[in-house]
Formats: C-alpha cells, sequence, structure tokens
C-alpha cells in the first residue's frame, strides 16, 4: 500500500490541501481506502489512563473533527483515535485557504480555527461509532474540546462538551494549544489554567461519579522552561490524568522555503519533531514520570514514535504524517516498533517508555 500511495501522492499534493483531505475522509467513509489486517502483538499493548491500548499508535486530532471516520481509522491499524476538535456551536473556522503543504520538508502549515460542526453534527456520528458492529471492540475513542471563537469566559464551553460527551469517550482532551484561535494559549498561564482545570475535573466527577473518564491538556511546544515548569506543577495539583505534547508551533526554521513560511499558522511535521520530543523529555523529568504522556510531532517512521516513547511518552499520536506517509503508516510504524524492541531487548512496549532518562 505504502508504494502505491508514493506513486498517486504527486498527483493527490496537485489538488488543494484541503479538498485533498476532504476526499480522503469520503474514501474512508465510502470504503475506498480499506482496512488492512493490522499488526498485532502482545508486547505492543499496555494499560494507560486505566484503559487497555492494543498499540500505541493513534491519530491525532484535527484529522476527523466531526467524528464521521472513527471507525475506519481504527481498522487502518491505529490503537485509538481523537475525534475534534469539536465546539459547542458550529463555526466555519478561517478564511481559506488555511492548509499549505511543503513536500520538500515534509511540512504543513494550517491556520483552520475550529471548523466543525458543533455539537449537533458530531454526537450522531458519535454515537454511529459507538455503536457500529464492525468497530475493533479495541478501539479506543478519545474527544477533543474546543471553545467557539469570540467565547469571553473559555469554561463555558468546555464545561459544555464535559456534560455532553464525558460519558461517551474513552478520554477528553481540553484543547488550549491551537494558535489559531485568539487568546486560547493565554490560558496555558498559572492561573487561568488553574482556575480552568479546577472546574473541569469538578465538571468530569459530576458527569461520571463512579468512573470519571480520564482528563488530559493539550499543549504547544512554544512554552518557555519555566511556563513548562509551572504547568506541569498545576496539572499535577489538579490531578489531571494526562498530557498531549505537543500541538503545532509558531516557529518558522530558516530551511522552510519563504513563500511557505511567510503563511501564517501552526507548523507541523518533520521541522517540529525535535522541539515537541525535547518538551516531552523535560515534562517526563518534571512529573517524574507519574503523568502519561501523549507524543505528537513530526511521527513519521517507527524510529520517530520510538524515540519520543523513550522520551517518556506512553502513547503517541501523528497526523501530517500520514499526509506524507500514507493510509498504513500505523501498522508501518507498530511493526517497526517490534524489530526496535527486539534490538534494545524489551518485553513490552512499556519498558522503552522513559528510557533515555
Amino acid at each position: 500500500m505504502q508504494k502505491l500511495y508514493r506513486f498517486i501522492r504527486p498527483g493527490i499534493f496537485k489538488i488543494d490541501p484541503e479538498a485533498a483531505h476532504g476526499l480522503t475522509i469520503k474514501a474512508l467513509k465510502t470504503g475506498v481506502i480499506k482496512s488492512c489486517n493490522p499488526t498485532k502483538s502482545d508486547r505492543l499493548t499496555q494499560d494507560v489512563l486505566g484503559l487497555k491500548f492494543e498499540n500505541p499508535v493513534g491519530m491525532a486530532a484535527g484529522f476527523d473533527k466531526n467524528a464521521e471516520v472513527i471507525v475506519p481509522l481504527l481498522k487502518l491499524g491505529f490503537g485509538f483515535t481523537e475525534a475534534g476538535t469539536v465546539t459547542p456551536k458550529p463555526q466555519g473556522g478561517n478564511p481559506r485557504p488555511r492548509i499549505f503543504r511543503d513536500p520538500s520538508n515534509d511540512a504543513v502549515i494550517n491556520r483552520m480555527g475550529f471548523p466543525n460542526g458543533g455539537i449537533r453534527a458530531f454526537k450522531p456520528n458519535l454515537d454511529k461509532a459507538r455503536n457500529d458492529p464492525t468497530r475493533p471492540d479495541d478501539g479506543i475513542i478519545g474527544i477533543n474540546i474546543g471553545m467557539n471563537k469570540g467565547q469571553q469566559n473559555p469554561a463555558e464551553d468546555y464545561l459544555e462538551l464535559i456534560s455532553e460527551f464525558a460519558e461517551q469517550a474513552d478520554y477528553l482532551t481540553v484543547n488550549i494549544s491551537s494558535p489559531n484561535t485568539p487568546g486560547l494559549r493565554d490560558l496555558q498561564e498559572k492561573e487561568p489554567l488553574t482556575e480552568l482545570l479546577s472546574a473541569l475535573m469538578k465538571r468530569v466527577r459530576q458527569v461520571c461519579p463512579d468512573y470519571p473518564t480520564p482528563l488530559l491538556v493539550k499543549l504547544a511546544p512554544d512554552l518557555t522552561e519555566k511556563q513548562q515548569e509551572e504547568i506541569a506543577e498545576t496539572l499535577i495539583e489538579n490531578k489531571v490524568n494526562g498530557v498531549i505534547l505537543t500541538n503545532t508551533t509558531l516557529d518558522r526554521p530558516d530551511t522552510l522555503p519563504s513563500k511557505f513560511s511567510n503563511e501564517t499558522g501552526g507548523l507541523s511535521g518533520a521541522p517540529v519533531r525535535d522541539k515537541s520530543t525535547k518538551v516531552i523529555k523535560n515534562f517526563y523529568k518534571l512529573t517524574k514520570g507519574n503523568l502519561p504522556i501523549i507524543g505528537v510531532g513530526g511521527i513519521q517512521t517507527a524510529e520517530h514514535a520510538y524515540e519520543k516513547i523513550k522520551a517518556g511518552a506512553s502513547l503517541v499520536q501523528l497526523y501530517t504524517g500520514m499526509i506524507y506517509e500514507g493510509p498504513n503508516i500505523a501498522n508501518n510504524i507498530n511493526k517497526g516498533l517490534l524489530e526496535l524492541m527486539d534490538k534494545d531487548g524489551f518485553e513490552n512496549i512499556s519498558q522503552a517508555i522513559g528510557a533515555d532518562h
């Protein structure tokens, strides 16, 4: 499948990126992109967040904004998928064009601005996926939640979404790190973050008193070391269940072509790989390995995923990597992870977590 994708990729890249993404969603829904025989091994299975993950490779938020292709993604060999970002009300996002590729650097810049159909569109799709008899029993479904543009009290949106989805999600992710919604990253500062997390954790316990749904926070890679220290402390104090590191960056490395580099928005793909891994390594140290980390940023191969796991991530996610490597990427990474574990003498992938420390 990978060789076929490499053959057709130049044709795909002639299509507008957002149009190509829409065609991919349609191809997954209609079965044009077929499911494959996933790489399965008990050595890749682990318990994280109180959930059993059959493998550590997940689809990141942003790919499946309206929860339309949860089951097809799980059938492609992903151990979990994170649908969203969903906001309470529908919104169109920022003006187009708003996605830009740089194939020379395996990079993407986006300034989407959370376009999605809101709760009204998301919920029926999620219900359908949950009740789909063909859904892999072991497929974990996360939901990424965000605030509507112009919301003056962000907590209201997050609280509404928790009330709506906490009982249906295997885990929830609070997105406070997208650079494309004005004011959103301000929530990463200590005081507003403490206030927000206190309210959100309370709401999760109210909605699911017996088994509270794990709540994670997704952070930006552009945090200073002081900010990272304060946030790590805040997450531990508020008993947040995990952290996703990292979202897209506002950095523009000198290696990028100027026409591409001048586009506003968040940069993802290979250029953010080292930066996100550095943040993962630091957070693992700051939290003494006691806070589960999902590592994201520039993952295209098993070696990239393994690097983030050894830096401290229990699980990994990708999105841009699929644009450049094709739909068999999760399978290829899982297969490669088993080979890398053999070289290091690890019986289970959990033994590799934080091995570089």
